[in-house]
């Protein structure tokens, strides 16, 4: 009877320990932070500014301020076009790395790059992208008028187009923060740094108020 009753309460404890063992490796594994590697240019790495006022660092406070954890990892090259993003990208993935967040296409227009060598590039980061299983998160750019209308047409829509075609989540416009303000370079002043190019720290604000809530959803939809 005593052996019996002995038998039974360890038996008990030994599940218990093991359901304790689970649940801690369940609670471990729901705790790692979702890994989103932030694919870009000078905007994107912070260019002209001190490290915690660019994009990225400040992006990262954002989404913790809304109880998200994220390892969000600054993969922005200054000067780089949609053909050097497509170079790197595989080597700027990690094992870890869920999601992916491409802004890429600035110094295209910069360079007056042809939209369809532009199209081509990003649709290649795009299929690299799917081909690892990761959740996208396009952020558009808008080309000048100067060009004239059939560039600037074809190279605003690749980034809706894009993004519908591999299932990506799209965010129009790097700078849609600045247009609270205003749309001139008159009215941006106070946002931008001296070039006229890159925003300061209140852009950068601006700018990842705007966007936050597209990378959170970036976020979420890595985490499911």
């Amino acid at each position: 009877m005593f052996h019996s009753f002995t038998y039974g309460a360890s038996l008990v404890l030994s599940k218990m320990r093991m359901a304790a063992v689970c649940l801690c490796t369940v609670t471990a594994a729901q705790a790692d932070p979702v890994e989103v590697l932030a694919l870009g240019d000078s905007l994107t790495a912070g260019y002209g500014l001190i490290d915690q006022n660019g994009f990225v660092p400040k992006m990262r406070v954002w989404l913790e301020e809304q109880g998200l954890d994220v390892r969000l990892v600054n993969a922005g090259v200054s000067g780089d076009t949609t053909a050097g993003g497509l170079s790197r990208v595989e080597w700027s993935l990690t094992p870890a790395t869920e999601a992916v967040i491409v802004a890429l296409g600035g110094n295209d227009l910069l360079r007056g790059i042809d939209p369809a060598v532009s199209r081509a590039n990003l649709e290649g980061i795009l299929k690299i992208a799917r081909d690892k299983g990761l959740d996208v998160l396009i952020v558009g750019m808008e080309a000048p008028g100067n060009y004239g209308p059939d560039y600037k047409a074809e190279f605003d829509a690749m980034y809706p187009e894009l993004a519908e075609t591999y299932d990506a989540l799209y965010f129009p416009r790097f700078f849609e923060g600045l247009y609270t303000v205003g749309d001139t370079p008159a009215d941006l002043r106070d946002v931008m740094q001296l070039d006229g190019i890159h925003p300061n720290a209140e852009g950068v604000d601006l700018i990842v108020e705007a966007m936050g809530p597209a990378v959170a959803d970036l976020v979420r939809r890595a985490s499911e």
